[in-house]
């Protein structure tokens, strides 16, 4: 266990911001983290668990504790004819997590890849890209209750997986440190296609398999999304906006080049950075906080921007998009 005080978040962010927080704490065995909730030693203060700082934006230095879970440890704990169970400490890339399951062909997972963050950060996002959400392989969540110092394992259903969503997002927030996730794995995996894009760029390279997949959903990712390292980010900062279909039908009518997409029980989901686009946001700037200007659901720190001018600029967005559109996009991202 490692324990400091005003530690300096900015290589700890993808979003490079200049921020401190009073103390960290990085563990990696679950034993020592109980006994240390036991003690509360921080008790009244503000906490927060933060994996590979891919989702986060700190608008100001964090009052309070940062719990970094940094268990490393890979397993199959189980397997049937066709499945396996993968149990993954929540320290692991996630990515190196697809590229393990590709290389051993077990799918169902391979349309995440290149996902930035880390395995403890997946069922709280509940992470999804190209046609696949993470909830769908998630089989049970290891977890230390912060407010109960006792250790609980959560099984996918409990979890109450929705898009860009989970119970650790709203009704358990802050409430869990996440420590080991177990994914289930096919070892007869089906191809996940029909997302935009996906099929045509498979087909640039011969027939679909676990490894195509996995290239051309890299590939699509690199032409699309800036690198953090040199030009910091988050990935997509707004989620997609689920509205009802009579909402959805009549901006059609008015917007007819407007994708949509089915979202169940009525209901329609937007693309919002097409929303974004439309209301001419793409490649803007305020400060050193900017649109990308190629993909206007990513936002980007140009060098030196602040947590403050990235916020700001998120919220001119939403604005603008509302008055364009009547619909509110909610970011994705968690602003500190």
């Amino acid at each position: 266990m490692i324990i400091k005080e005003h530690v300096n978040l900015k290589p700890r962010n993808t979003f490079g911001i200049e921020a401190r927080c009073r103390y960290w704490i990085e563990c990696d065995d679950e034993g020592q983290l109980l006994d240390l909730l036991a003690s509360r030693p921080w008790r009244g203060q503000e906490t927060f668990v933060l994996g590979g700082g891919s989702n986060v934006l700190f608008t100001a230095d964090f009052p309070g504790v940062i719990f970094h879970p940094a268990m490393k440890e890979r397993e199959i704990a189980s397997e049937t004819a066709t499945e396996v169970f993968l149990r993954v400490g929540a320290g692991v890339p996630w990515d190196d997590v697809v590229r393990w399951a590709v290389e051993r062909g077990y799918g169902g997972i391979e349309n995440l890849s290149m996902v930035p963050g880390s395995v403890g950060a997946t069922p709280v996002q509940n992470i999804g890209a190209y046609g696949a959400e993470i909830g769908e392989r998630i089989a049970r969540v290891e977890a230390i209750d912060v407010e109960r110092g006792v250790k609980r394992v959560i099984s996918g259903e409990e979890c109450r997986f929705g898009y860009r969503d989970s119970l650790f997002k709203g009704e358990w927030k802050d409430r869990f440190i996440i420590t080991r996730v177990t994914y289930r794995l096919s070892k007869t995996p089906r191809f996940h296609l029909d997302y935009r894009g996906v099929r045509e760029e498979v087909e640039r390279t011969g027939e679909p398999s676990l490894a195509s997949i996995r290239q051309a959903i890299i590939r699509l990712r690199e032409a699309r999304l800036p690198d953090v390292k040199a030009l910091p980010n988050a990935g997509s900062f707004f989620k997609n906006p689920v509205v009802e279909r009579s909402i959805a039908e009549r901006l059609s009518a008015l917007f007819p080049a407007m994708p949509s997409y089915p979202a169940g029980e009525g209901n329609v989901k937007l693309a919002a950075g097409w929303l974004i686009e439309q209301a001419g946001w793409k490649g803007r700037a305020i400060g050193e906080a900017a649109v990308h200007d190629k993909q206007a659901l990513v936002l980007v720190n140009k060098g030196g921007a602040t947590g403050s001018e990235i916020a700001r600029l998120a919220n001119e967005i939403k604005k603008s998009v509302f008055m364009n559109f009547g619909v509110w996009i909610e970011p994705e991202v968690n602003i500190l």
